[in-house]
């Protein structure tokens, strides 16, 4: 389960380089994604309207393909393991687990930002 409330506060602008400030995001991301009372909306917000997910080898690009790919994945919880990297390109690496085949895994979720952090790119991979 993702320790994390939502909405996170930081200080600073969402690039502020601050290392808090990336883990906020991390725990945003991944609270979004494990929301009980899941409003895709909230999860595609945190993309740019250019971004693309590869996940599994295929890729989603824009909001639309974003959130088709996310309101089909299954429901999952995660544990936040470690953030590193800076505020533009930041790595999670998170324990999943659910119902599907291989529960749990540990994956890396590789992101880019934006200077407004939206997410521009986003790489799920063991």
């Amino acid at each position: 389960m993702v320790r994390a409330t939502l909405p996170i506060e930081t200080t600073g602008s969402p690039m502020s380089g601050n290392a808090t400030t990336v883990h906020d995001f991390a725990e945003r991301y991944l609270a979004a994604a494990t929301d009980p009372d899941p409003d895709p909306e909230q999860y595609v917000a945190l993309f740019a309207d250019d971004a693309v997910v590869r996940d599994e080898g295929r890729e989603h690009h824009g909001p639309a393909q974003v959130r088709a790919w996310r309101t089909q994945a299954p429901a999952v919880r995660y544990v936040l393991h470690e953030v590193s990297g800076g505020p533009e390109a930041p790595t999670v690496t998170a324990e999943i687990s659910g119902e599907f085949p291989g529960s749990p895994v540990v994956l890396q979720f590789a992101f880019r930002r934006d200077p407004q952090g939206q997410i521009t790119e986003l790489e799920i991979a063991p």
